[in-house]
């Protein structure tokens, strides 16, 4: 399938640079009725929603994955998104041209650049696309604190912020913003956006009205941020990520499927997983394990009723999945009509809820 099929004009100046507050006020596209386009907001969600829908939720954590340093008198800008084990990573480094095996990366915090730390990297191998393998030169079990002192929120390319010195980075706040209100497992290196707009008002509302929520995890990569490069989407390779679904989390969604019930799934991620864990008579079954998958138009939804999801960039993997799952002139439909109405796009933009019309 030609990926220019996926291709749309934007305005940056409609490229959220910081979240709305309080996260619920954010717009939401209704596109739950055929041939329907209604704006709302995002606090609108619980009249949408009846007694019996299954909320399916990616309670993955991010992590501060970028970090900044030198190798000599070079700086570095590097980017984790999917460990090899529990030290070794690989990354997505900006002027790593000179980098070579076995060269240290020694990391500085985001208050006093001028400061250097004890923490740094070795370069192990460098592969093309894939970036670069790095293995830190801490103690497993200490990493996860040093990441909290040395790393910053790893934000989407299009997010520009100064570079972190004077704890300038502080002042927007990301390491709250760029994490949803559920967030559990460490393990992400993006955030899973579509939850982005969940107040504990709106999840208690849901509650009063008997939606059911579950949770699965989902560690989502920076290969997200990837653009497809090729010309035609079966040429295009897709990062893995690591996930989990448990058994009782099948047990809700199977039951609910069965029932006859409504499954929503909350972002990209959770489609992703829960179609990754499907079989063709649409069960779901525990998961562990990495995940490529990649979905385009042509695709047939095994559990999913309908989607909430932000405003994803053309030409994106992300994009095809919601064509996929709306049908391509439908949302082209209604992202012509998000930028005429000013919609905020991408990760802290605003939100959309779709039906899913290709279903087995």
């Amino acid at each position: 399938m030609r990926v220019d099929l996926f291709d749309f004009e934007l305005d940056k100046e409609l490229i959220a640079k910081n979240p709305v507050s309080p996260r619920d006020l954010s717009k939401l596209l209704d596109l739950t009725e055929e041939d329907k386009i209604n704006d709302r907001h995002f606090y609108d969600l619980p009249n949408l929603l009846k007694k019996g829908d299954v909320l399916v939720f990616n309670n993955t954590k991010v992590i501060p994955a970028r970090l900044y340093g030198k190798r000599d008198k070079a700086e570095v800008e590097v980017t984790l998104y999917h460990p090899e084990n529990g030290l070794t990573w690989w990354s997505f480094i900006k002027n790593s041209k000179r980098l070579r095996p076995n060269d240290i990366i020694v990391f500085y915090t985001s208050d006093i650049s001028s400061q250097f730390s004890e923490f740094s990297a070795k370069v192990i191998e460098k592969r093309g696309e894939d970036g670069v393998l790095i293995e830190f030169q801490c103690k497993a079990e200490e990493l996860s604190k040093k990441l909290e002192i040395y790393g910053l929120m790893p934000l989407p390319p299009y997010i520009k912020r100064e570079k972190p010195v004077s704890g300038i980075w502080n002042k927007y706040n990301d390491k709250e913003n760029y994490q949803t209100v559920y967030a559990k497992h460490e393990g992400a290196v993006a955030a899973p956006t579509a939850g982005l707009h969940f107040t504990d008002d709106v999840l208690e509302k849901l509650e009063e009205i008997g939606v059911e929520k579950v949770f699965l995890t989902l560690h989502v990569g920076a290969g997200t941020f990837l653009p497809v490069k090729t010309d035609d989407t079966k040429d295009h390779k897709m990062h893995a990520e690591y996930g989990i679904i448990t058994q009782e989390a099948c047990d809700i969604i199977n039951k609910a499927k069965k029932e006859g019930r409504r499954i929503i799934a909350v972002g990209t991620t959770s489609v992703r997983l829960l179609e990754s864990a499907a079989d063709d008579n649409g069960i779901i079954y525990p998961f562990n394990g990495e995940t490529a998958i990649f979905i385009t138009p042509g695709y047939k939804f095994k559990i999913i009723d309908y989607i909430i999801t932000n405003f994803h960039l053309p030409k994106s993997t992300l994009f095809m999945l919601i064509c996929a799952i709306a049908g391509t002139e439908r949302m082209k439909e209604a992202y012509a009509h998000a930028i005429k109405e000013k919609y905020r796009f991408y990760s802290y933009g605003d939100s959309s809820i779709l039906k899913c019309v290709n279903k087995i």
